[in-house]
C-alpha cells in the first residue's frame, strides 16, 4: 500500500481542529549559528507534546465501528502511547498500550490519566512487542503500528503542509527519523509541493537503522541508551523506507554530545523544551553547517517529552562542557588562614564557589598538605584560565578535575 499527496490532504482535513496546527517561527539563535535562515516547526507544543497525535487521530478515524468498538493496541513507550491514549479516550475507544517494565512512571502514569490500559512487559520494547502481538491476536483486537502504516503516514505528513504553508519559500527540511514514519509523510507532502526542496533525514548515530537498510546493510543490534530514545529504533519500516528512498536527499548522523548540547541551547536561548529526538535535527544543523549555510532551513522539532531529571543532567553537563561550572583541586599546606586566601583569590576573579572538600585524611598527600576541591561557577573557558593562572601565581598550583572538553589543564 502506497501513500499520496492526496492522502495527506484528506489526514489534513480530518485533524484540522483536533490537533494543534502549532506555529513555525524564525530562530535568530539558531540562524546566527548556523548562517542559514532556520524556521522551527514546533510540535514540542503538540497537545501530548508531540507529533504522534496526527497519525493516531486519522487511523482512529479509518477504523470500522467494529474495529473501534473491540478497542485498539499499540506498543509504546512514549510519544507515540499517549497520542494513541489521548484520541482513543476522546473518541470512547478502549486502548491497551504495552511498555517496557523499565519504562520511566511519569510516561506511564501520563498514558493511564489519558484513558489507556497500560500493561508493562519484557525487559525491552521488543519484548514488549512480541507481548502485544499475542495479546492482539487472543483478543481480535486491532493493533496500532507507531510509524509503518499508511495512515500514520498521511496523518504525520500534515507536519510538512503547516510547514510549508506557513513558511512557502523553503530550500530544505530536516526531519528526525525513528521508524521513518514522520518523513516519510513530510517528504511526500513537501516534494508534491514543491519538487525541488531537500529532504534530510537525521538519526542518532546509536541507532542508524534506517540509514544502514538503505545502503544495503543490516542494521546494527541495540547500542544501548541514547538521550533521543523516541528515535531509538533497530527495525526500521518497510513502507517508509521505499518513501524515503524515493524523496529523501541523504540521511545525516548525530552523536549524543551534539544532541545534548542543542537541548541545552533550546532551553537557554529560546526558552523551549525539547526532547532527545526533537532536538536532533539542530543537532545536525550544527554539525552539517556547510550543508545549509545560506539557505532558508525548515527543522522539524518533534517532541517535547523529557524526563525532569535527564533534562536537569543535560543542563548541568552542558554547564562543565562549556567551563561554565568547573571543578578544582588545588594543593595548599595544612595552615591555619590559607582557606580564606584560596577563597579571597577566587572571589576576587570573579568565580562562585559552589561547594568546598578539604581533604586532609583520605588521599595520598604528605601529612603537612591538603587537596582542597572547589567547585566553581564562572563565566566562561577565558574565565576558567584567569582564576588557574591567579591560584598558581600565588602560590596554590591547580588544575581541573573530569574535564577534558575543557582543555584548559584537565586533570588526565
Amino acid at each position: 500500500m502506497t501513500v499520496s499527496y492526496s492522502d495527506i490532504l484528506t489526514a489534513a482535513k480530518l485533524v484540522e481542529g483536533q490537533v494543534i496546527h502549532t506555529p513555525t517561527l524564525l530562530s535568530a539563535g539558531f540562524s546566527d549559528a548556523s548562517g542559514a535562515e532556520v524556521y522551527l516547526k514546533l510540535e514540542n507544543l503538540q497537545i501530548t507534546g508531540a507529533f504522534k497525535v496526527r497519525g493516531a487521530l486519522v487511523k482512529l478515524s479509518h477504523l470500522s465501528k467494529k474495529q473501534q468498538k473491540a478497542g485498539v493496541v499499540a506498543v509504546s513507550a512514549g510519544n507515540h502511547a499517549q497520542g494513541v491514549a489521548y484520541h482513543a479516550s476522546r473518541m470512547d475507544i478502549p486502548a491497551t498500550i504495552f511498555m517496557p517494565e523499565a519504562t520511566p512512571f511519569t510516561k506511564v502514569a501520563r498514558t493511564e490519566a489519558l484513558g489507556a490500559t497500560v500493561i508493562l512487559k519484557g525487559g525491552s520494547l521488543s519484548e514488549a512487542w512480541s507481548a502485544a502481538e499475542v495479546f492482539v491476536k487472543d483478543k481480535n483486537l486491532t493493533f496500532i503500528h507507531p510509524f509503518d502504516d499508511a495512515q500514520i503516514i498521511a496523518g504525520q505528513g500534515t507536519v510538512a503542509l503547516e510547514l510549508l504553508h506557513d513558511q512557502p519559500h523553503l530550500d530544505c527540511l530536516i526531519i528526525p527519523i525513528g521508524g521513518g514514519g514522520l518523513i516519510a509523510g513530510c517528504a511526500i507532502a513537501a516534494k508534491a509541493i514543491n519538487p525541488a526542496i531537500q529532504i534530510y533525514g537525521v538519526q542518532s548515530a546509536l541507532y542508524p537503522a534506517m540509514a544502514q537498510v538503505l545502503k544495503g546493510e543490516t542494521p546494527s543490534a541495540d547500542s544501548g541508551a541514547t538521550i533521543a530514545e523516541g528515535i531509538a529504533v533497530n527495525q526500521p519500516g518497510l513502507l517508509t523506507r521505499e518513501i524515503i528512498a524515493e524523496h529523501v536527499t541523504d540521511i545525516l548522523l548525530v552523536d549524543e554530545i551534539a544532541i545534548e548540547s542543542a537541548i541545552q541551547r533550546c532551553l537557554e536561548e529560546s526558552r523551549m523544551v525539547v526532547e532527545g529526538a526533537g532536538a536532533a535535527g539542530l543537532a545536525a544543523l550544527s554539525i552539517y553547517r556547510d550543508l545549509f549555510e545560506n539557505k532558508r532551513v525548515g527543522v522539524v522539532i518533534c517532541g517535547g517529552n523529557i524526563d525532569s531529571r535527564m533534562l536537569s543532567s543535560v543542563l548541568m553537563r552542558g554547564l562543565v562542557r562549556g567551563g561554565r561550572l568547573v571543578s578544582l583541586r588545588i594543593k595548599l599546606t595544612d595552615s591555619p588562614g590559607l582557606l580564606a586566601r584560596v577563597s579571597g583569590l577566587i572571589g576576587g576573579c570573579g568565580g562562585n564557589i559552589v561547594e568546598v572538600y578539604h581533604q586532609r585524611m583520605f588521599y595520598d598527600v604528605p601529612i603537612k598538605q591538603a587537596d582542597l576541591d572547589v567547585v566553581i561557577e564562572t563565566r566562561d573557558r577565558n574565565h576558567v584560565e584567569q582564576i588557574l593562572s591567579a591560584l598558581t601565581m600565588a602560590g596554590f598550583p591547580a588544575r581541573i578535575l573530569g574535564a577534558r572538553s575543557l582543555d584548559v589543564g584537565a586533570d588526565a
